[in-house]
């Protein structure tokens, strides 16, 4: 299994519905991933397990060293750090946007009787910086843009400096300027050294932010493909994924795909 993250035959069945089917994957130190495929293919199952937010029904998952099922996942969970739409709901509209960062040192959502010290308060204002949105600060998360709502999520994703990155869809709902910003942020935290392992969840080819490593192509709860990045998003492998014929083109560093006309 990876030294990150190894999951190992595992199985999520949910209602009578099996949502994984025997996926295999190992993520090492240094690697940053994609994870590509079409709507049901298991993508956001995959990081809720990933999170450790959800067990599977069988197989294994190991996450920075911890078995789940062995260990404290209230302890484990911020080591990771998490970005989704999903998540995004549960943060309280009239929340500050300072708090909205600042509380997941606590790794809660709404903040109460918790103190903070200077040195997460300092840290809170340091990541808005560096996502650009340092001005917001003062402003309820609720009447932010869908884009500034990115990158603060971005941010707090970031507040534990954890060792696993999981962002799900960060991109959905974007403009494409909005877009664009977005993969430019993600492209220089991807080539920071001292980032932590980042996986990404996405549909488009075209969101793939440069210095990514890998990626995972998912299709009907399994895995289709994955490895590097140049071996595993080709026409062939994404025409498989999604099951559209598929011409897939690289430009420097970013890729395009659009449907193949025979």
């Amino acid at each position: 299994m990876g030294d990150v993250l190894g999951l190992d035959a595992v199985t999520v069945v949910r209602g009578g519905a099996k949502l994984l089917d025997g996926v295999s994957w190992s993520v090492d130190e240094g690697e940053r991933w994609v994870v590509l495929g079409p709507n049901g293919a298991g993508k956001t199952t995959l990081i809720q397990l990933a999170g450790a937010r959800m067990h599977p029904t069988s197989g294994t998952v190991e996450i920075l060293g911890e078995r789940l099922g062995t260990v404290d996942v209230f302890e484990l969970r911020p080591r990771i750090g998490l970005s989704s739409a999903a998540f995004a709901e549960s943060l309280p509209g009239h929340e500050r946007v300072a708090d909205v960062v600042v509380t997941a040192a606590y790794a809660v959502a709404g903040r109460w009787r918790e103190r903070y010290d200077d040195l997460d308060e300092r840290r809170s204002e340091d990541l808005l910086a560096a996502f650009g949105v340092e001005h917001l600060a003062d402003r309820p998360f609720g009447t932010l843009s869908e884009g500034e709502r990115k990158r603060v999520q971005l941010a707090r994703s970031l507040m534990t400096d954890p060792e696993l990155l999981l962002l799900d869809e960060p991109a959905a709902g974007l403009d494409l300027g909005g877009r664009e910003t977005l993969v430019a942020d993600l492209a220089e935290l991807a080539g920071d050294r001292r980032s932590p392992v980042l996986v990404l969840v996405t549909h488009h080819v075209e969101e793939i932010p440069p210095h990514f490593t890998h990626a995972l192509l998912m299709r009907a709860g399994g895995v289709v493909a994955a490895g590097p990045l140049d071996e595993v998003v080709t026409g062939e492998y994404l025409t498989e994924t999604f099951g559209v014929p598929l011409l897939v083109e690289r430009s420097g560093d970013r890729w395009t795909a659009r449907k193949r006309q025979d």
